[in-house]
């Protein structure tokens, strides 16, 4: 068993994704740093030679990261697009899908001052783009997950819920 918290940019999946690991002793990983250890270059610029090459990258990070059992994995935002990471994070793995409206996440993206640096823009940015890529993603990833959660909800709350159901299902 394994937990994989997929949602869009800035959507908490790190934050979560650390106390739930913490609280079941068990390691994180997360996608996008794997991606950047792999390719040495950060994710915007590593999408800047091409989203293929990146993809590509992205598709071997998962396969190895999935192969382990406890863990918790934070998946990049468009990680779970793929239909073969779809089928990969669907084996064994309870997916959490965090949601959030476009207006909270725009918040949340202006709020991380990295995030211009390192992260890149997938159409025209700003409000828009997330507002975009929310209509194309958000079916998506509802359809791959296991369990919807308000990630309006404080960290610690939505940890409790998720470590909760690990419990009952380890029981």
């Amino acid at each position: 068993m394994r937990i994989i918290l997929i949602g869009y940019r800035a959507s908490g999946k790190t934050t979560l994704g650390r106390l739930v690991a913490d609280q079941l002793d068990w390691p994180l990983l997360d996608v996008d740093r794997g991606i950047e250890q792999q390719s040495g270059m950060t994710l915007k610029a590593l999408f800047e030679q091409g989203e293929t090459q990146y993809r590509e990258i992205e598709r071997q990070v998962v396969a190895q990261m999935c192969t382990q059992d406890r863990t918790v994995i934070s998946f990049g935002a468009g990680t779970i697009i793929e239909p073969a990471n779809q089928r990969i994070a669907r084996d064994g793995s309870l997916v959490v899908y965090l949601e959030l409206p476009a207006e909270e996440l725009w918040r949340r993206i202006q709020a991380d001052p990295n995030s211009a640096t390192t992260r890149p823009n997938l159409s025209c940015g700003g409000i828009n783009e997330v507002v975009e890529m929310l209509e194309r993603r958000s079916p998506v990833y509802e359809q791959c997950s296991d369990l919807r959660l308000d990630a309006t909800l404080t960290p610690e709350q939505l940890a409790t819920k998720i470590v909760s159901i690990i419990n009952q299902q380890q029981n």
